[in-house]
């Protein structure tokens, strides 16, 4: 008697996992820690060289494709084809609720971590697109502006359209739910469990993890130099495993919950106190200053959006648009597998356009006023000595930024600190249950529900993988090689846009035939006459 039969859950597991796709996925992942725990600095050494290869030599493509997905997206919202829509089902959570969930399991953590952050690093050290002082007035909206720039349309644009071509290809085609199903327009719904498919379903899996797993060494990292910062406590090997246990522990339970009772209920609570924390720091904070501030790296950030985005060393950027713009292009790439596929698994029913809006358009709208408030009062109060961030951030890292500034605030500034911690972790949690929910669903045929045993396996795997690299020094490694699987997907998201164009143009001209049919059909009988122009979907 085999192990699958029965109705156990662990016949369960094993009837619904991919061979292929499971176990080449977890050996590579595995076969990474090994070559690290065994010879950190040759492998090192070899990953951060490719790292610096691929930089060199494809930073201009990453800019390109990056610029392109954002006119694409804006083509989508505001063109005819985004009537179309992804099955014909009803959604199946409200448009707040579907927003929540998209927004915290992308970059939200990220956000929030770099919020008090990456505007004073600008600030000290200006972009070299601008003739500016450094630590002057005059740093303060570029420095604001250009984080704006980094967190906003652009980062989003590739998980957006990777959710979009996995989910109408999905719920319009029958593709299964995986990453390959982007495939479709090329090999078609019935071949995507192919060779080619298969391949980069293995490379999502290790995106994933990498990316995941680097950013759960983050999210500790960030608890633990705040510990040793804030309360002088100092943790070593042992400590550190346990607070990314801890963190593994939370989201796996909120993982097996599932999508509705677990990922849609913390996204909702995210978002609020996300709202609480952003509202705070500007009543408490320089207020006035703050909204004179993000008004003018508003406006940078619009009138310089194209120059910024092609920036390159060709035009003197040197290695500052490798280590910022190209970074942040190719760290979202690296993400844009499981984001792609969780966007698809909650956006069944949803047209074309709510999509490409909620992607991109709904949230920068709850980005750009995070990076105003928080960021804009970091620099602030470094400008007029209000607060020295700068000095903690040179001594500890990025990680203690949130400590001083919520610190610095009146009033409210200690009651903020756990606010802004509390926030870190859950925003953090959605991220990693989702993704994790999503490897698992890569590992499986296209499961929308996959086994608990199959979500808790990979969610282990992922703690495992962020403790051993805390504890080695390879995070740094990790993160690395997330950048590298990230430069081959930025082929994958433009092979989805190239795939999306052929199959919306056929599908939007076969919607204007109908509707001209039932043009001629209504007049011929002396009816009132439709526009050719609207879809079925519009009524």
């Amino acid at each position: 008697m085999s192990l699958s039969d029965g109705d156990g859950p662990v016949a369960e597991f094993v009837d619904e996992i991919e061979p292929t796709v499971f176990g080449f996925g977890a050996a590579i992942t595995l076969l990474f820690v090994a070559a690290f725990a065994l010879s950190p600095d040759t492998a090192y050494r070899l990953v951060d060289g490719l790292r610096v290869w691929i930089l060199a030599q494809f930073n201009w493509f990453f800019l390109v494709v990056m610029l392109g997905f954002v006119l694409f997206l804006g083509f989508l919202i505001f063109g005819p084809w985004g009537n179309l829509r992804l099955g014909e089902e009803d959604p199946e959570y409200s448009y707040l609720s579907y927003f929540a969930m998209m927004y915290s399991a992308g970059l939200a953590a990220g956000i929030v971590f770099w919020g008090p952050a990456e505007a004073l690093f600008h600030y000290s050290t200006v972009p070299p697109l601008y003739d500016a002082q450094a630590k002057t007035a005059a740093a303060m909206p570029i420095a604001v502006q250009y984080t704006l720039f980094h967190w906003s349309l652009t980062q989003w644009s590739c998980f957006t359209v990777m959710g979009l071509g996995i989910g109408y290809y999905v719920y319009n085609y029958d593709a299964p739910l995986r990453v390959s199903a982007v495939l479709t327009p090329i090999v078609g719904a019935e071949n995507v469990d192919g060779w080619l498919g298969k391949v980069v379903d293995v490379l999502a899996v290790f995106a994933t993890i990498g990316g995941v797993a680097t950013s759960l060494g983050f999210i500790g990292s960030q608890f633990i130099t705040g510990l040793q910062f804030q309360w002088g406590i100092r943790l070593g090997d042992v400590g550190t495993i346990l607070v990314i246990t801890g963190m593994t522990v939370i989201f796996t339970v909120s993982l097996v919950l599932g999508v509705d009772r677990g990922i849609r209920r913390l996204s909702n609570f995210n978002m609020v106190v996300f709202l609480l924390l952003m509202g705070a720091t500007l009543l408490f904070g320089p207020t006035v200053r703050i909204l004179e501030l993000g008004t003018q790296a508003m406006g940078g950030f619009v009138g310089d959006f194209f120059e910024m985005s092609l920036f390159t060393h060709f035009t003197g950027g040197g290695e500052w648009a490798n280590a910022w713009t190209v970074f942040y292009w190719l760290w979202p790439l690296a993400w844009s597998p499981f984001a792609g596929l969780f966007i698809a698994r909650i956006s069944r029913g949803r047209s074309v356009r709510e999509v490409a809006f909620a992607g991109i358009g709904a949230t920068s709208m709850a980005t750009i006023p995070w990076f105003v408030i928080v960021g804009g009062s970091a620099v602030i109060m470094q400008n007029t000595g209000a607060a020295n961030v700068l000095g903690p951030v040179t001594e500890y890292g990025e990680a203690v930024s949130g400590y001083v500034l919520f610190g610095s605030l009146p009033v409210v500034g200690n009651a903020l600190l756990f606010v802004f911690l509390i926030l870190v972790t859950t925003f953090f949690v959605t991220s990693a249950d989702s993704s994790t929910l999503a490897v698992s669903m890569m590992t499986t045929g296209g499961e929308e529900h996959p086994s608990s045993i199959n979500r808790v396996f990979w969610a282990v795997l992922q703690g495992a993988v962020a403790s051993i690299l805390m504890v080695i020094g390879g995070v740094r490694a990790l993160q690395s090689a997330a950048i590298i699987t990230g430069a081959p997907f930025a082929v994958v998201c433009l092979v989805a846009v190239l795939g999306l164009v052929k199959t919306f143009r056929e599908e939007y001209g076969s919607v204007l035939l109908q509707d001209r049919t039932t043009l001629i059909g209504s007049t011929s009988r002396g009816e009132t006459q439709v526009s050719p122009t609207r879809s079925a979907d519009d009524d």
